[in-house]
C-alpha cells in the first residue's frame, strides 16, 4: 500500500511539473492590451535559455507590438466603426529552427494579425543569430561572394524557384507556378526570401537553406505559406571556407513535413 501511494505521489508531482512547464511556455513574454489592440509576444524555451538571444528577440518583439498599438489607436480615432466587432488582435512567436556548429541559431518569427477585415493574415520572417558575436548576421559568411545578381545569388534564386514549383505541384497548385507569382523574388539577399539554415542528419551541420514565404508572397492567400528547400550540394561551388565547415548531411525526413 505504501509503495502504491508513493508511486501515485511521484506521478502526481510529475503531472504538476509538466502542467507548470506548459503554462510557463504558453504565457506571453510581452503583452499590450488597449482599447484598440491586444498583442502578445512569445519566445520558445530554447530562446529563453540563451540570455543574449532572448533579450534581442524580446526587444524586437516589444518594438513590434508598440508600433501596432500606435497604429491601432490612430485607426480607431479616425474610424471608430472599424472596431465595432472588437479590437485588433496581433501575436508574434519566436522559435528555434536549427542550431548549427553550436554557434549559428536559425529563428522563425511568425506573426498573426487580425484587424477585423475579411480574414486574418499572417507573416513570417527569420533571424540568423551568431552566438559567438551575440548578434544577428546574414548568410554572407558562408559564401565566397553574394553580390546582387551575381553567380551565387542567381544560382540560389533559381534553386529556390525550382523548389517552389515542385511544392506547388505536390499541393495541386501547379497553375500558380508561374513567373508572375515569382516576379518579386530577386537574386539579392534582401529580396530572395527569409532564410534559415536547415537541420541535417549530421549533428552540428546544416543540410542546406530553407526560404520561408508568407501568404500572398508566391501564391494566393488560400495556398498559405511556402517553404523552399535548397540542398547544400546545389550551392557547394559557391561556399566559403566557413560554409564548407557547416554544411553536410541530408535534410531529415520529418523536416519537410513540418515546414
Amino acid at each position: 500500500m505504501h509503495s502504491a501511494r508513493l508511486s501515485f505521489a511521484v506521478l502526481l508531482l510529475g503531472l504538476l511539473s509538466l502542467s507548470s512547464a506548459l503554462a510557463a511556455e504558453s504565457k506571453p513574454d510581452a503583452t499590450i492590451n488597449t482599447k484598440a489592440l491586444e498583442a502578445n509576444v512569445t519566445l520558445d524555451s530554447q530562446i529563453k535559455a540563451d540570455a543574449p538571444l532572448a533579450a534581442y528577440c524580446l526587444a524586437d518583439g516589444r518594438k513590434w507590438i508598440d508600433k501596432q498599438a500606435g497604429d491601432a489607436a490612430k485607426e480607431r480615432k479616425q474610424d471608430p466603426q472599424a472596431f465595432h466587432d472588437g479590437k485588433w488582435s496581433f501575436e508574434r512567436k519566436y522559435s528555434v529552427r536549427s542550431v548549427v556548429a553550436d554557434r549559428y541559431v536559425s529563428i522563425i518569427r511568425d506573426d498573426y494579425m487580425d484587424t477585423r477585415a475579411a480574414h486574418p493574415n499572417s507573416d513570417v520572417n527569420t533571424i540568423l543569430w551568431d552566438r559567438t558575436q551575440s548578434k544577428p548576421i546574414s548568410i554572407r559568411p558562408f559564401f565566397a561572394e553574394t553580390a546582387d545578381n551575381g553567380p551565387t545569388m542567381t544560382a540560389m534564386l533559381n534553386a529556390a524557384i525550382a523548389a517552389l514549383k515542385a511544392e506547388k505541384k505536390k499541393r495541386g497548385a501547379a497553375d500558380t507556378a508561374t513567373a508572375e507569382w515569382f516576379k518579386d523574388l530577386q537574386p539579392t539577399l534582401l529580396k530572395i526570401g527569409a532564410v534559415t539554415l536547415a537541420p541535417s542528419t549530421l549533428p552540428g551541420k546544416s543540410s542546406g537553406l530553407t526560404f520561408h514565404y508568407p501568404p500572398y508572397a508566391v501564391g494566393p492567400y488560400a495556398e498559405g505559406q511556402y517553404v523552399a528547400f535548397v540542398p547544400w550540394e546545389t550551392l557547394k561551388p559557391y561556399l566559403s571556407s566557413e560554409g564548407q565547415t557547416i554544411f553536410g548531411g541530408a535534410r531529415p525526413k520529418g523536416d519537410a513535413e513540418e515546414n
